[in-house]
């Protein structure tokens, strides 16, 4: 990990951009982190959009969580931003757009080929953002995951010991085999539902969160679409990390 910016926000959170690799990421850490009396940390996932694009809306919930003592981190998906295209998800996309145009039905192997490489590209690379995340100083466990697409949240918390709780956003397409990997999910989850999604299938959604293994997972859903999501939403999360990573 080498730190390639680093600036001082106005509320005292440190605010550092740096690249794993290849890979771009920022990391917030609040005033009160340091060596002696590290802090949680939670990892913020986010659309594959662009971090630049994403930014406004990333550091909100960086500053949010800051105020309540928690690092955060992020990093760069595969295929967006300046990283190289992944040409099968670019073709996905493209089949997707046609048929939410269209008002067709989306197929599974649109699904399939848009998510599962996504997974299979991402879910190393937060692992070893993780690694090195954890060595700095001022940084120390519990982790936490939270939202983003929610396929990649379902693999971390199968195959990540190290993140003990996870939000979740039920606000992306899911691969049906993803629903045999949401059973072996254990950790506790907060998931988050917009009732009226445009983009999503409600009961998809719903049975999604059936089929979590956790014992102790919670459904939240507010009216609205896709991006009206209330604010005590991001309050009620906020109290679901405090209680699983202090």
């Amino acid at each position: 990990m080498r730190f390639t910016s680093e600036r001082r926000l106005d509320d005292g959170v440190l605010e550092r951009e740096f690249t794993l690799g290849e890979i771009p990421g920022i990391l917030w850490t609040p005033a009160s982190a340091s060596a002696s009396a590290p802090v949680p940390l939670i990892l913020l996932g986010h659309p594959p959009l662009g971090l630049r694009r994403m930014y406004p809306r990333l550091v909100v919930r960086a500053r949010h969580s800051a105020a309540e003592g928690f690092a955060t981190a992020t990093i760069e998906l595969p295929g967006s931003g300046d990283r190289p295209r992944l040409p099968a998800a670019e073709q996905a996309r493209a089949d997707l757009r046609r048929a939410l145009e269209a008002g067709e039905p989306v197929s599974d192997e649109t699904v399939d080929a848009l998510i599962l490489p996504l997974v299979e590209k991402s879910v190393p690379e937060w692992q070893a953002a993780l690694d090195a995340l954890l060595s700095l100083p001022g940084i120390g466990g519990p982790v936490g995951y939270s939202g983003g697409v929610i396929s990649i949240g379902i693999r971390l918390a199968v195959v990540e010991p190290r993140i003990v709780a996870a939000g979740l956003f039920a606000g992306s397409l899911v691969p049906r085999t993803m629903f045999e990997e949401a059973r072996q999910v254990t950790i506790p989850l907060h998931v988050l539902l917009q009732w009226d999604d445009e983009g999503n299938d409600r009961q998809a959604a719903l049975d999604l969160f059936d089929a979590f293994g956790s014992k102790e997972k919670s459904l939240h859903a507010h009216m609205g679409g896709h991006t009206g999501v209330p604010q005590s939403a991001g309050d009620s999360a906020t109290r679901f990390f405090t209680r699983h990573l202090k």
